[in-house]
C-alpha cells in the first residue's frame, strides 16, 4: 500500500515535478514555509503521522517528506510513504523533524543521513525529533550541550549515542533553544501541539487538538514513562 499524505503529498509532487499550481490546492501552494520530515526504512508510523495531523492545517507551513534517495519508504509497520525529495534535491526547510523507529539503529551509522541533518540544521527555525530520532541528532553532534529526551524504553541506547547531551529521563518533551525532542511514539503528537503553541499561541494549539478529538498532554514535565538517569 502506498500512503500519500492527501493534499500535502500532492502539493509536494506538483512542486518537485514542475506541474502548474492549478494541479494542487491553492491554500497549500500559497504557504510560504516548509516543514520537512525525514524518513528512512523502519521509521515509526505514528512518530510521523501524529505530528502531521497537528501541523497539516497551520496557516504558514506546508509539509513535505524527504529521504536519502526519494520515493516510497517503508515504515516499521509496513506502510509505504511517498517522499517527494531526496537529500540532493531537498530545499532548506524552516522546520525539520526526525522520527524514531527501529530504522534509527541503522541510520546512526549512515554518514549521509548525519551530514544531511547537520546541513539542514544550519538553516532551520526549529529542529525537532520524535522518539529515537533524537539519537540521530545526537550522533550528528547537533544536540551537543543541549537538553534532550528520547523514547524511554530505548533510552539507554539513544543516550549512548552522545555523552555531550544533557539527557532528560523525566520529560514528555524538551525545548532547548530551537531544539525540541520528544519521548516515544505518541509523545510526538504532544510535542507537535507544543510547537503549535510556540508558533501561534495556546488557543490555536487547543483548537487543533480539539479538531482531532485528541486529549493533549500539555505538560512537558508530565512523563508517565519516566526513567532515572545517571548524574
Amino acid at each position: 500500500m502506498l500512503l500519500i499524505v492527501g493534499m500535502l503529498a500532492l502539493t509536494s509532487v506538483a512542486t518537485a515535478t514542475g506541474q502548474t499550481a492549478s494541479t494542487a490546492p491553492a491554500d497549500s501552494v500559497s504557504k510560504p514555509k516548509t516543514i520537512g520530515i525525514v524518513l528512512f526504512p523502519g521509521f515509526e508510523t505514528l512518530d510521523v503521522f501524529g505530528p502531521v495531523e497537528m501541523w497539516a492545517r497551520l496557516p504558514d507551513y506546508q509539509i513535505v517528506m524527504v529521504s536519502q534517495h526519494g520515493g516510497p519508504i517503508k515504515s516499521a509497520q509496513g506502510i509505504d510513504t511517498l517522499t517527494t525529495y531526496s537529500f540532493d534535491t531537498a530545499p532548506q526547510f524552516d522546520i525539520v523533524m526526525i522520527p524514531g523507529g527501529m530504522g534509527t539503529r541503522t541510520e546512526v551509522n549512515n554518514p549521509v543521513m548525519l551530514a544531511f541533518l547537520r546541513k539542514q540544521d544550519k538553516g532551520t527555525q526549529w529542529t525537532t525529533s520524535v522518539c529515537t530520532g533524537s539519537a540521530l541528532l545526537a550522533k550528528a553532534g547537533i544536540l551537543d550541550g543541549r537538553k534532550a529526551t528520547s523514547n524511554k524504553i530505548a533510552f539507554t541506547w539513544a543516550s549512548s549515542q552522545s555523552n555531550k547531551v544533557a539527557w532528560q529521563g523525566h520529560a514528555r518533551w524538551v525545548i532547548d533553544g530551537k531544539y525540541i525532542t520528544s519521548s516515544g511514539v505518541s509523545a510526538g503528537t504532544d510535542m507537535a501541539l507544543g510547537l503549535v503553541e510556540k508558533l501561534y499561541g495556546r488557543e490555536m494549539a487547543d483548537r487543533t487538538a480539539r479538531g482531532s478529538e485528541y486529549v493533549w498532554n500539555d505538560d512537558p514535565a508530565k512523563d508517565p514513562f519516566a526513567v532515572e538517569t545517571r548524574p
